[in-house]
């Protein structure tokens, strides 16, 4: 007679392998009844006896009620982003960048110069980064900013084609990446009955998977009927043996699928470029017919020992392409040309459309660039007009169909740009050698609401919780005009604004406050100098070091910053020339910003700084320190850790109880550093 323990464990096995059927394997073997049926028994059995409740049962996936908010989570290594290619020269010419960079290192593995790779589907979802530790689900985080994501754990274990529990007790720690995305016919029902009941409809069902598992209550994110597909594993625990098995891609899929995660099945080994292209162009046809959204191709090169020998950039990994499919195209009708006014008080034109369908999206707004580009093209309200979607992303009308516009007294009238701001009727500005009409008023509110914004964004001050809403009733009762009144905000202000109860805005007041510890060049940014971006924010601070050195630095000087130029210095020169942007910075300071780079003074780089550019991988144990200490000193002078060895790596730290890395270190000629090394190395 089986106990109840056991009885447990039976039913908790059975669901399994139906989740697995029907989510998974696309092949249910009992009906949804049936299902429902088992989850019943165990859920009466578990609350009989509360005391065999585990975190891997089925009936855990979603908890009893919504979560407060998301916390802020690092990757185990950075999530990078694709570089994209549109054309067969484009898919061509990243062909031969790598067999470039691998000619006279590949060891004899090219076959007649044919690279192996891996081309995929790309389905058009939400990135998402699951770790497993001993095989069980521990954490679920959202892609965000490539470093560190949204930990969305409890939303992850309530869509049912995540395991909670692998089908292996694996001794290592992995971050499990994939893609979550909302299946076409679910998509397509959510739509029908979100029109029945008058509310607004999901644009894309990219737009809907990201919505759902940004939502607070784990049960909407179950009804909703999210689904997933994984592509890659990243071992988290460095000491522990490497994985052999993942060597490469194709095998990692494979493995993947052993481990019971589901892999999207349409991928495909290919030798050669030319096999890839053909495997772009069988599904640029065929893609309507999957039961997902997919908006091109990614093409990897498949050996992990080569992807080393290639490298990443900053932004892409070097092994890497996503083929994006051809535009598609679509007819509607121009129902109003309105104005947008940016940031930098840019009014620019934009077209408000029939909404229509278009490579996978509802199309109901396209942009129109500027007032002479509607001029030239002679865009008219009552237009039928020809749009498309460049690169499956942004969309863009192309022209008028003259041939259907109304002739007579019905024939629409042209376009006239208005000279007064929309928002704060202050009279237009143009300058003589631009092409943008621009607001000059400093307090326009639409300005206001456009920079705090950005500020706020993730790509610059990274602020959670300062939101479109939030922001509007700031301006709205006065609250705030420029980005240094948000420091002057206090708790009990906030509490007092719709939907800000007291944890709401302690988490914004500590979102704050984190903000102030930001690099530099992330406030430079996020101050919005126009033609000032990422890029131009980061050489300037590693360049001049200090804010009180740049604000004083002549034109040729900023001119001679490297990828700066004289349209980046002229702006820069210009707005720290303008009192008031000095003293926008003054207030920073006095609220607590730092305001200086400590490993970049003076263009020069420091001691501090010395092991910029390199990269070191521990192993064994270290008696001096712990990993976390020793990794940190190594990021304190600029340079980086990473979890496995290539021929690039600049040095491995050998502890004791080394573990296989020394022997690969060693095979590849790699520099192996004993502790007291490394120690003198810091020194």
């Amino acid at each position: 007679m089986t106990t109840n323990a056991e009885q447990i464990e039976l039913l908790r096995d059975r669901i399994r392998y139906h989740e697995e059927r029907y989510y998974v394997l696309d092949d249910p073997e009992i009906s949804d009844a049936e299902f429902d049926a088992l989850m019943r028994r165990l859920d009466e059995l578990e609350a009989i006896h509360l005391d065999l409740i585990t975190p891997d049962s089925p009936t855990q996936r979603v908890a009893g009620r919504p979560v407060e908010g998301f916390e802020s989570v690092e990757h185990a290594s950075p999530m990078l982003s694709l570089d994209n290619a549109y054309s067969e020269d484009e898919m061509r010419a990243f062909d031969e960048r790598v067999r470039k960079s691998l000619e006279g290192a590949s060891g004899g593995e090219l076959v007649d110069d044919l690279v192996p790779y891996v081309a995929e589907l790309k389905v058009d979802g939400l990135s998402i980064a699951l770790t497993y530790r001993h095989g069980l689900l521990t954490r679920g985080v959202t892609r965000g900013d490539g470093v560190r994501g949204e930990d969305v754990t409890s939303n992850v274990r309530a869509i049912r084609a995540i395991p909670l529990k692998l089908k292996t007790d694996l001794p290592v720690g992995l971050e499990i990446r994939g893609e979550v995305y909302l299946p076409r016919r679910i998509f397509n029902r959510i739509n029908r009955e979100r029109e029945e009941i008058g509310e607004p409809l999901f644009a894309n069902p990219r737009n809907a998977a990201a919505g759902t598992i940004r939502n607070l209550d784990p049960r909407l994110v179950k009804e909703r009927g999210l689904s997933v597909f994984f592509y890659q594993a990243v071992q988290i625990d460095s000491e522990a043996a490497p994985l052999i098995q993942l060597r490469s891609h194709d095998r990692m899929l494979a493995q993947l699928r052993e481990w019971g995660l589901p892999v999207e099945s349409n991928w495909r080994s290919c030798s050669g470029i030319d096999e890839v292209l053909a495997f772009c162009a069988e599904w640029a046809d065929k893609r309507q017919s999957l039961g997902f959204e997919t908006d091109g191709v990614v093409a990897k090169v498949s050996e992990r020992q080569l992807r080393d020998e290639l490298g990443s950039t900053s932004k892409f990994p070097r092994w890497a392409i996503a083929f994006k499919f051809p535009a598609e195209q679509a007819t509607t009708r121009l129902i109003k040309i309105e104005v947008n006014v940016g940031r930098t008080g840019a009014v620019t034109p934009y077209a408000v459309l029939e909404p229509v369908r278009l490579a996978g999206s509802t199309i109901s707004m396209a942009t129109l660039h500027n007032a002479d580009e509607v001029a030239r093209k002679d865009f008219r309200v009552g237009d039928i007009v020809l749009i498309e979607k460049g690169g499956d992303v942004i969309p863009k009308v192309i022209k008028p169909v003259l041939g259907r516009r109304a002739t007579g007294s019905d024939a629409p009238r042209r376009f006239v740009m208005p000279t007064w701001c929309p928002v704060c009727e202050t009279a237009l500005e143009r300058a003589g050698d631009e092409v943008v009409w621009r607001c000059p008023n400093v307090t326009c509110p639409a300005k206001i609401r456009r920079a705090l914004q950005h500020f706020a964004a993730r790509g610059a001050m990274n602020i959670e919780g300062m939101g479109e809403s939030l922001i509007d009733q700031l301006i709205e009762k006065g609250l705030v005009i420029d980005c240094a009144d948000l420091y002057s905000l206090t708790a009990e202000t906030l509490e007092g604004l719709e939907r800000m109860g007291k944890k709401s805005a302690a988490n914004v007041m500590g979102q704050l406050e984190r903000s102030k510890v930001n690099e530099l060049w992330r406030l430079l940014f996020g101050v919005g100098i126009r033609h000032v971006g990422v890029s131009a924010a980061r050489v300037l601070t590693e360049r001049f070091g200090s804010l009180d050195a740049l604000i004083g630095a002549s034109l040729d000087e900023l001119e001679a910053v490297p990828d700066v130029g004289p349209v980046v210095a002229a702006s820069v020169r210009s707005f720290f020339d303008e009192p008031s942007n000095r003293r926008l910075f003054e207030r920073m300071r006095k609220v607590g910003f730092r305001l200086e780079e400590p490993n970049a003074v003076g263009g020069e780089m420091t001691n501090e700084a010395r092991l910029a550019g390199q990269t070191f991988v521990f192993t064994g144990r270290l008696e001096s320190q712990s990993r976390d200490e020793a990794r940190r000193a190594i990021e304190s002078r600029g340079g980086k850790v990473v979890s496995s060895v290539s021929r690039k790596t600049s040095g491995v730290v050998a502890g004791t109880d080394p573990g296989n890395t020394l022997a690969n270190a060693e095979t590849l000629g790699v520099k192996v550093l004993t502790e007291a090394d490394f120690l003198e190395l810091l020194s």
